[in-house]
């Protein structure tokens, strides 16, 4: 299979976006203030559900994508591929991703999420992966091996590397909210450690919380003032999205991103998928307006 790919737009949205050191948190809140939100639309493609009209394989899941990104673009102001869908498209599912990489304003801000995390050297070559190949500017990662399997990823200035903190799934707590011997959960241990790591670092470090933790958030936004949320969870997953915004933002006013995928994606299984998408998205974002004011 041969996907359209024009690399010399690509790279023309790329020096744009990436051609200065702006860190990431300045580039979210440009893109906050762009599109009246904080709205990222996350790109969980699954072929069993794509809409009448749209082949379920590889160029399907293309076709959708694009489609998607071009009726929110002035909506999002982030968009979020979920690894796992695209890998499951076997070796074209890297060539959906470059072409979706071109795809995106180079005003929005394009979150891989991975879940990456390991020793060393295998971490420097999922930065150099993620970072430099695909060009993104920010990647999620487990925290569970350490500082050293994080700092790689710390190299590259304005970008954001997000670690699980406290998600949304109902296991969460199998460790999450677990007491350490020091009286604090788990869950604020990693906050508070993960934070320190960017400290001296060319890229940021942010937390993945799940907007179904709402009572959580606020203590975690006293924990880490200044640090960006990721919060996914809002939408079928049920997650409050005015407590997230009222008790999530940064002490600046902005660092949250609240991720929204099927909500937007699977708006409508007709032919109608786009205007649907963002209909629903347009909804989520007057919602967010009257925080950002």
């Amino acid at each position: 299979m041969s996907l359209p790919l024009n690399i010399e737009d690509f790279d023309q949205n790329e020096t744009l976006k990436r051609g200065s050191m702006t860190s990431f948190s300045e580039k979210l809140k440009s893109a906050i203030q762009r599109t009246g939100g904080c709205l990222c639309v996350g790109l969980d493609v699954d072929l069993a559900k794509l809409p009448a009209g749209i082949s379920k394989d590889p160029q399907g899941a293309l076709t959708f994508c694009r489609a998607i990104i071009e009726t929110t673009k002035d909506l999002a102001a982030a968009y979020k591929p979920n690894m796992a869908f695209f890998e499951s498209l076997g070796t074209t599912g890297m060539e959906v991703l470059e072409s979706l990489r071109a795809a995106i304003p180079s005003d929005a801000l394009l979150v891989m999420d991975a879940k990456r995390g390991d020793i060393g050297n295998t971490s420097q070559a999922y930065a150099k992966a993620f970072y430099e190949n695909m060009k993104s500017d920010s990647v999620t990662l487990s925290p569970y091996m350490g500082k050293d399997s994080i700092e790689p990823f710390l190299n590259y200035p304005g970008t954001c590397s997000f670690v699980l903190c406290l998600t949304s799934n109902p296991s969460s707590a199998d460790f999450q909210l677990q007491t350490l011997q020091n009286g604090q959960k788990l869950y604020q241990w990693v906050a508070r450690t993960a934070a320190g790591w960017a400290n001296g670092q060319k890229g940021e470090v942010g937390l993945v919380v799940g907007a179904t933790q709402t009572q959580y958030i606020k203590d975690l936004r006293q924990l880490v003032p200044d640090t960006v949320f990721l919060v996914p969870g809002v939408g079928t997953q049920g997650g409050d999205l005015q407590g997230v915004l009222k008790e999530g933002r940064a002490k600046n006013g902005y660092g949250i991103l609240v991720n929204v995928s099927r909500q937007v994606l699977y708006a409508s299984s007709g032919s109608d998928f786009a205007s649907a998408a963002r209909r629903e998205a347009q909804k989520l974002v007057d919602e967010m307006k009257p925080y950002f004011k």
